[in-house]
């Protein structure tokens, strides 16, 4: 039970509600059901029309920030003049005001960039407008790049204690120089693979601690009870965003090379992105508009319906150019759980969780030949699904059930003065 009085855990996320953060919310709700008291900073309004119904279980508040310099500068000053803060009335006058503002000055000057300047900004409206009366004692920040800048800021200008949870594009597509410097500043970190662990604490300052803490899903929902035998007509599945490090033209022309084979399937994708109109333009090139059906984005209880239906999973994770990569895709840990066989790539952290021949198939990235006859196999060899399905349930409830996480990461916040109501 969560007590009204009780100190306040303040979470910084870039958006919230957001539909492909499940993860975020279904840890928040958790946490909540724990005994944390948490308070949501949002760095923008969410995008989508629609949430998932877990959201409308989340009892705690949120704030949203203005996402502009200029919502910002108007919002704590009135005038969205850049040198508004200077000629407020309180500068000059508060110590702690004009000592704010100075630290938001001194990191345009240094930083001569506008990004910095707003995250400063961004963290004194939460000084400004959200702190006080809120009982915020600590403030933590899901993903590395820009909320934990808002978090870290807010702690320089409130001298609140600060920490983050960092994921994957947030980890890789930054200067490791710019992680190290918020890891040694940061109270803690925690991180949500094996595989980011080991990178994070190569270049954290010595003594920081960082911890693994898997997402995990949650196995009351993702649950099937689905004969494990397939039969043609076969239906293949993917849940991804349009994004390069998905890798769904490796997919794609898996699907074709299946096709040349006379494999008689139906492939159903769920998600968008700002690639979709290119990545499904492959499809037309492929020739396997017939094949192929995109449902665009769908809630939870939509695609737990397709994952019934579904006989495989594929996804085709690759490092992208600019270094993003997925940790471990959670959607392979829901279709393991829901008793579809998954085909993926040995990236990240993903053979953390699919076993190559025991609890899915993996094939290097970009290698669609090799993906074409992983799904071929799974298809069509019955006493592989006999073996493969059960053993990937199994190893999901192992490792990756998000009630256990959950107070794994409840026990890493106690350790550091963040607790429960009694």
């Amino acid at each position: 039970m969560i007590n009204k009085n009780q100190p306040v855990l303040a979470m910084i996320l870039k958006g919230y509600p957001r539909i492909s953060e499940t993860f975020i919310s279904n840890e928040i709700r958790l946490l909540e059901k724990r005994g944390v008291k948490i308070h949501i900073i949002s760095m923008r309004k969410p995008r989508e029309e629609f949430t998932h119904k877990s959201i409308s279980e989340i009892k705690a508040e949120v704030s949203y920030l203005p996402s502009t310099v200029e919502g910002c500068l108007e919002g704590l000053f009135g005038s969205t003049e850049e040198d508004a803060s200077l000629k407020d009335p309180r500068y000059g006058k508060d110590p702690e005001f004009t000592g704010r503002i100075d630290k938001i000055w001194d990191t345009l000057r240094e930083t001569k960039s506008q990004a910095s300047f707003k995250h400063m900004l961004q963290a004194e409206y939460i000084v400004e407008k959200v702190l006080p009366g809120s009982d915020i004692f600590h403030i933590h920040a899901h993903f590395a790049h820009s909320p934990t800048s808002v978090a870290r800021n807010a702690s320089r200008l409130s001298g609140l204690p600060f920490s983050f949870t960092a994921h994957a594009k947030d980890i890789y597509t930054q200067a490791p120089s710019k992680i190290t410097a918020k890891i040694s500043e940061a109270k803690f970190a925690v991180t949500c693979t094996g595989y980011n662990c080991k990178y994070l604490e190569e270049i954290a300052p010595e003594g920081k601690p960082i911890h693994k803490v898997y997402h995990g899903i949650d196995l009351k929902l993702f649950t099937s009870d689905k004969p494990f035998s397939s039969k043609a007509p076969y239906e293949i599945f993917t849940v991804a965003r349009f994004t390069p490090k998905k890798g769904l033209p490796t997919v794609f022309k898996a699907l074709k090379k299946l096709d040349e084979r006379g494999i008689d399937f139906s492939y159903k994708i769920v998600g968008d992105g700002d690639d979709r109109e290119s990545t499904l333009a492959m499809v037309d090139e492929l020739g396997l508009s017939k094949r192929v059906t995109w449902l665009g984005t769908k809630a939870h209880e939509e695609v737990l319906e397709l994952y019934r239906k579904a006989d495989l999973f594929a996804l085709g994770c690759e490092i992208a150019e600019n270094g993003d990569r997925d940790g471990i895709p959670n959607v392979l840990a829901e279709s393991m759980a829901m008793s579809v066989p998954v085909v993926a790539t040995t990236v990240s952290g993903i053979p953390e969780l699919v076993e190559h021949g025991k609890t899915g198939m993996l094939v290097e990235s970009g290698d669609y030949e090799a993906m074409a006859d992983a799904m071929e196999k799974i298809l069509t060899d019955q006493d592989l699904r006999h073996a493969m399905i059960p053993a990937a349930k199994a190893k999901v409830h192992e490792i990756f059930d998000n009630r256990y996480w959950i107070n794994v990461l409840a026990d890493v916040y106690e350790l550091y003065g963040i607790k429960a109501s009694a």
